[in-house]
């Protein structure tokens, strides 16, 4: 029994020490890390965040015109699904600045930014 154990305790060492080994091998060669916005502390785009919002409430079957207009009015994040991430990703932004890109956008699309430009 002990000889068991003692083995076992061998082979987890000796698996460490590998383990410790690769690991250092690993810093004397180029790393490359990949860093999203939010590694940065950086917000995605509120246009980005909307997108995505969108896409999973349609993908949810929902309808996202009522559903982001029902979130943007009462401030209640159950109004948005959180299949992936996207309450958590639309609480992130300030309702205010979604009114604002949505505005923008309309005005853009009638025409009317030849009036005012942002």
């Amino acid at each position: 029994m002990c000889l068991q154990y003692c083995e076992k305790v061998h082979m987890e060492r000796a698996d460490f020490e590998r383990k410790k080994k690769i690991k250092m091998e690993d810093l004397t060669r180029t790393q490359f890390i990949q860093l999203t916005p939010e590694d940065l502390g950086e917000a995605a785009s509120v246009k980005d965040v909307l997108s995505s919002v969108y896409a999973a409430l349609t993908e949810k079957g929902y309808n996202p015109v009522n559903q982001i207009v029902g979130y943007i009015m009462s401030g209640d994040p159950t109004y948005i699904t959180s299949h992936k991430g996207a309450r958590a990703m639309i609480m992130k932004v300030e309702r205010d600045e979604l009114v604002e890109e949505l505005l923008k956008n309309y005005i853009v699309s009638q025409g009317w930014s030849s009036i005012r430009r942002f």
